[in-house]
């Protein structure tokens, strides 16, 4: 996803994707390489919470963040991959509040001492992105620094990092295997690869298969491990989510993130913070920071906008980024929800990239969806298009139709014909989303 407008990020981006010919090259040489030039900044790091997983870690760390913000700490944050713009991957804590995106002049300058010292040996973006967040992070004070896995974890670039304070594995789920395996066991031993000898691991609930894996791994590393349902558990009741472990009970007000699914983050983000020692939060922070927690395009509703005022009148415009079964089958589980409460039409417009399982994902909102539109991701190196979702949606017994974007989609939404104003959600791709906040102009701060 790339800005419209080129600014000194993105020509330093465009010229360091030059340096590698694949843009996904699993492998910790490279920037332990690099990282050695930069003098350690990986070793000169704030205390890290890392975090890894298939579905849910960008919640899990939007939790995470809030409520260390609420407790007075100031915390940096590094996740991937970004919606509109580049800098949104790296955010600088400030003491006593919220946190704020790295500035353009901040960024470019830190990429630049990457590719100096790089010299021009093979790196991927991702690697050098990573070091140059390593070094902003290290040059900047911070109680925490929250580190999101960019793809698997044993190779991946995030980590370099030797003893974090916790590490955490979100759900586990079949996604890019094509480089992480084609089985639930092989892709939960990548993410299993940021278990840290005697660092405590906390894991969401998972399929058995995947947390056989984890707990392997976890023995093997003398880590303490805590698991959803086992040693904790966070259950919505009565409008609140009440959590409960072995020190004892929090009941505390709903998240602002909406779904189901967002009760198992927020209990996952709280069980890993009670499994710090070192941290000792209060229960004010955790009742402010699950109520504040704000991660955009994860079935965020959209109120206002350029793409708000092309609906029909009454409509509710919804957004996702899913993009693979499981995420298919979370969001369908929470429009379920929406739907029982205030009854309407559902029609969802949908761009895939191609490396995703569309038809898996699509299927998951057959006798859900009354009418499916598809468009092609705009910008997207490895995009489907419109004409190849709707014969995926097809394949599933979904009817669709074909357009050539989000724009186009909405003004045939206009055209249908419906018993009560629609709920429309745009889903697919984090690609898709990005474009749509932009076009939107509702970007991410």
């Amino acid at each position: 996803m790339t800005d419209r407008n080129m600014n000194p990020v993105d020509s330093i981006l465009a010229r360091l994707t030059a340096l590698h010919p694949k843009r996904i090259d699993l492998s910790l040489e490279r920037l332990e390489r690099l990282l050695a030039a930069l003098g350690h900044p990986e070793r000169k790091l704030p205390p890290v919470i890392h975090v890894a997983g298939t579905n849910g870690k960008g919640s899990t760390i939007a939790f995470l963040r809030a409520i260390l913000e609420a407790a007075g700490l100031s915390v940096h944050v590094y996740t991937s991959p970004h919606l509109v713009h580049f800098n949104e991957r790296f955010r600088l804590g400030r003491r006593g509040g919220e946190g704020v995106l790295v500035s353009d002049v901040e960024l470019s300058a830190a990429l630049e001492e990457c590719e100096q010292a790089n010299g021009g040996a093979p790196i991927t973006v991702f690697e050098m992105t990573t070091a140059a967040g390593m070094l902003l992070f290290s040059r900047k004070p911070a109680d925490v620094l929250l580190l999101e896995v960019g793809l698997g974890g044993r190779l991946d670039a995030t980590n370099v990092i030797d003893k974090p304070l916790v590490s955490i594995v979100t759900p586990v789920s079949l996604d890019h295997l094509d480089f992480l395996g084609d089985t639930l066991a092989k892709i939960a031993f990548e993410k299993a690869g940021i278990i840290k000898q005697g660092v405590p691991v906390v894991v969401a609930a998972q399929p058995r298969e995947a947390l056989d894996v984890i707990e392997r791994q976890a023995a093997r590393m003398k880590a303490p491990i805590r698991i959803a349902g086992e040693n904790w558990t966070a259950t919505e009741e009565r409008g609140r989510l009440v959590y409960q472990d072995d020190n004892g009970l929090l009941d505390l007000p709903a998240p602002k993130l909406f779904g189901r699914h967002q009760f198992e983050n927020a209990g996952l983000a709280i069980a890993a913070l009670r499994a710090v020692p070192t941290l000792k939060l209060a229960p004010a922070a955790f009742e402010t920071g699950i109520a504040k927690a704000d991660w955009p395009a994860r079935l965020q509703r959209l109120s206002a906008g350029h793409l708000v005022d092309l609906i029909p009148p009454g409509a509710e415009l919804w957004l996702d980024g899913g993009h693979n079964p499981d995420g298919g089958r979370t969001v369908a589980a929470a429009l379920a929800d929406i739907e029982e409460r205030v009854s309407r039409p559902l029609v969802m417009i949908v761009g895939m990239l191609a490396t995703k399982d569309a038809a898996g994902f699509l299927r998951n909102f057959t006798g859900l969806a009354r009418h499916m539109i598809t468009v092609p991701v705009p910008g997207a190196d490895k995009g489907l298009s419109a004409a190849d979702v709707a014969e995926a949606a097809k394949s599933v017994g979904l009817p669709a139709l074909a357009r050539g974007s989000v724009g186009e989609a909405l003004e045939t939404v206009r055209k249908l014909d419906f018993d009560a104003p629609p709920r429309i959600l745009i889903t697919g791709s984090l690609y898709l989303a990005g474009e749509v906040l932009r076009e939107n102009g509702t970007e991410p701060v």
